[in-house]
C-alpha cells in the first residue's frame, strides 16, 4: 500500500499561499450571506442552511466544505455542519465579532487594487488613485457609499473592541481632561469617561465622522454633559487643550501628514501632558500576519504605512515630545507614551 506524506511541506504552502484570494472570498460571501448568523448552537443539514439563507445546497456545501478545511464552521459525521470559534466571530451579534473586518478587508476594489502590488513597490505609493482616478477617501464617500458604511461600521467594531483594553491599560486617575485626536464615532474617550466619572473629553475628527459619534456623547447621551465634540482635521488645526491626548491608529498616512499631525498635538498642548500614540506595528507583535498585511493594504490605497517599533519612536521624538515606556494594549497594539517638553 502506497502511503502519502501528508504534512504541509514547502510545496502545498505555496499552493495554499497562492489560493490565498479562494479564502477570502469564502470569508467573504458566508458573511454577506449571513450563513453564520443563520447557524445556531444546533447543528444544521445544508439542505435548512440553505433554505434560510437562500442559496442552492450543493454550491453552499461546497462553501462550506472549502471554508471547514479552514477551522471556519465544522463538517460534522452526519453531513451537518456546526460552528467553530471562528465562524462564530462571523455573526453580527457576536460580542468580538469580525463580520464587517472580514467585509472591508474584501470590499470590491480591493480586488482591483492588489494585482497591482508589484507596481506600489516598485515606485513606493499608492495604485488606488491610478485605478480609480479618485482619492481613497473621496471614492468612499462620494462612489462607493456601500463600501463607506462597511468601512465605518468595521472601524466602530475595532474600536469598541480595543476601547475596553484601552481603558483598561491607561491609568488616567486624577486627570481631568482627556482629548481623543482622529477618534473616529468616540468609542476610546466614552470608555475612558465611562471608567473616570469626574474626567472631561473632547473628540475630534473630520465632520462626516462625528455626526455620527458614539450615541453616549452625543446630546441627551449618558455623557453628553462631559464631552466636547469638534469636527476638524488633525493634520490641519487641533484646537484644544487637555492633560491627555490619546492618537489611536491614525499616524498611517504618508510622512508628511504624521508630521503635521504630530506638530499640531504639540502646538495645542501644554507643557507636561501626555500624548498616548496607540498603533498596529509590523514588528515585535504576535499578530505580524495581520498587521504585514494590513501594512500592504495601506500602501494600495492610501500610500501609507504600519509602523515598526523603530519608526514609531523616530517620528514621535522628531515632532519634539519626550518618549516614555512603550507597552502592548493587547496582541494587536502598542502604547507609546509620551510627555511634551517645557
Amino acid at each position: 500500500m502506497t502511503t502519502v506524506d501528508q504534512a504541509p511541506q514547502s510545496p502545498m504552502r505555496l499552493r495554499e499561499l497562492v489560493f490565498g484570494a479562494a479564502c477570502a472570498a469564502a470569508v467573504r460571501a458566508a458573511a454577506r450571506l449571513g450563513v453564520a448568523d443563520a447557524l445556531d448552537d444546533t447543528p444544521m443539514s445544508v439542505e435548512d442552511l440553505a433554505a434560510v439563507v437562500k442559496t442552492q445546497p450543493l454550491t453552499l456545501r461546497r462553501l462550506l466544505r472549502a471554508l471547514a478545511s479552514q477551522g471556519v464552521f465544522t463538517e460534522r459525521p452526519d453531513g451537518t455542519f456546526a460552528h467553530t470559534d471562528m465562524s462564530r466571530l462571523l455573526r453580527e451579534d457576536d460580542p468580538h465579532s469580525l463580520r464587517y473586518i472580514a467585509l472591508w478587508c474584501t470590499e470590491p476594489w480591493t480586488w482591483n487594487v492588489w494585482p497591482k502590488l508589484d507596481e506600489a513597490v516598485r515606485h513606493g505609493r499608492n495604485v488606488f488613485e491610478d485605478v480609480y482616478d479618485s482619492e481613497f477617501f473621496t471614492y468612499l464617500n462620494q462612489e462607493a457609499p456601500e463600501s463607506a458604511h462597511v468601512f465605518n461600521r468595521a472601524m466602530t467594531t475595532s474600536s469598541e473592541q480595543s476601547a475596553r483594553d484601552v481603558a483598561a491599560l491607561l491609568d488616567l486617575e486624577g486627570v481631568a481632561s482627556v482629548a481623543d485626536i482622529g477618534g473616529g464615532h468616540g468609542q476610546v474617550v466614552a470608555g475612558l469617561l465611562e471608567k473616570h466619572p469626574d474626567m472631561h473629553g473632547t473628540l475630534l475628527d473630520l465632520p462626516g465622522v462625528v455626526e455620527n459619534a458614539d450615541p453616549r456623547l452625543r446630546e441627551g447621551g449618558s455623557l453628553s454633559s462631559r464631552v466636547r465634540i469638534i469636527a476638524g482635521d488633525c493634520r490641519e488645526d487641533i484646537p484644544v487643550q487637555a492633560d491627555v491626548y490619546i492618537i489611536k491608529n491614525i499616524l498611517e498616512w504618508d510622512d508628511d501628514s504624521t508630521r503635521r499631525a504630530l506638530a499640531n498635538v504639540r502646538k495645542a498642548a501644554r507643557p507636561g501632558a501626555r500624548v498616548i500614540v496607540i498603533e498596529n506595528l509590523v514588528d515585535d507583535t504576535p499578530s505580524m500576519k495581520f498587521t504585514t498585511s494590513m501594512d500592504l493594504l495601506l500602501l494600495l490605497n492610501v500610500g501609507g504605512a504600519k509602523h515598526t517599533r523603530l519608526s514609531m519612536v523616530e517620528r514621535l521624538t522628531d515632532a519634539g515630545l519626550v518618549l516614555g515606556e512603550v507597552r502592548p494594549v493587547n496582541a494587536y497594539l502598542h502604547a507609546f507614551e509620551c510627555t511634551v517638553p517645557a
